[in-house]
């Protein structure tokens, strides 16, 4: 494969890998995109032969990934914004309450989450922005004992859109956490918290990588089951 930015599509059994060259990688990312897409970014000079090498052996998790990208995409309920709809909210369904004046677009009160009508041009922008802000709040404390317990350094948070992934972590390793996430109960953002953590000592899903979140969380096999089952039903707008 040459340097150049064209994206080349490579067909590995069923899987149509979409392969693009960047100057800054130095081993293959795969990675299975919100709208199912596989994607491979790798380093100039990485031949057809090895790159299917890899796919082969990444395989498994690629159809886990696009499994999940199924169920998450199927079946998700519309919600309206309107009073007495039901937003989650750390494992608890919130009532939406409509007013017509509040000190802030969106706030919860009394087990209740107004929403300032005024904001309603822009509802989904205004509870994204409130999830978010909940996360950046909440979601430290909760970090750090993970961080502790499986002796990785404290890393830099930050929470934003992911698409259909709960969390990632970078490179650098900073961990980035889905805003929807605020809407699980806290046993499972434990789950999607130690997940990345356990990210900051090994890259991939390869078997050391559950032996370790294993030795932190052992009963993550049920919280990933269920993790997954509630997923479809959270908001995304």
């Amino acid at each position: 494969m040459d340097g150049s930015a064209a994206v080349e599509i490579v067909k590995v059994g069923d899987l149509d890998v979409q392969v693009r060259v960047s100057e800054r990688r130095r081993h293959v990312r795969l990675t299975v995109e919100r709208d199912a897409a596989v994607t491979a970014v790798v380093p100039p000079g990485v031949d057809r032969a090895e790159l299917v090498r890899i796919v082969k052996s990444r395989r498994r998790w690629l159809y886990g990934k696009l499994a999940e990208r199924q169920a998450l995409g199927e079946g998700r309920p519309e919600r309206e914004y309107v009073s007495g709809e039901g937003f989650p909210y750390l494992g608890r369904s919130h009532r939406l309450l409509l007013v017509d004046t509040a000190p802030s677009p969106v706030r919860l009160v009394r087990g209740r989450l107004e929403l300032r009508r005024d904001a309603l041009d822009d509802a989904a922008g205004a509870l994204i922005g409130w999830y978010s802000r909940r996360g950046r709040a909440w979601l430290p404390s909760r970090l750090h004992p993970w961080a502790e317990r499986m002796q990785a350094p404290r890393a830099a948070l930050k929470v934003r859109s992911l698409g259909y992934r709960w969390g990632s972590c970078s490179q650098e390793g900073r961990l980035n956490i889905h805003w929807a996430t605020m809407q699980l109960p806290p046993d499972l953002i434990d789950y999607v918290l130690a997940h990345e953590v356990a990210h900051l000592h090994e890259h991939d899903h390869g078997e050391r990588f559950w032996r370790r979140l294993e030795r932190a969380m052992p009963d993550y096999p049920a919280r990933r089951a269920r993790l997954k089952h509630l997923g479809p039903d959270l908001w995304l707008p």
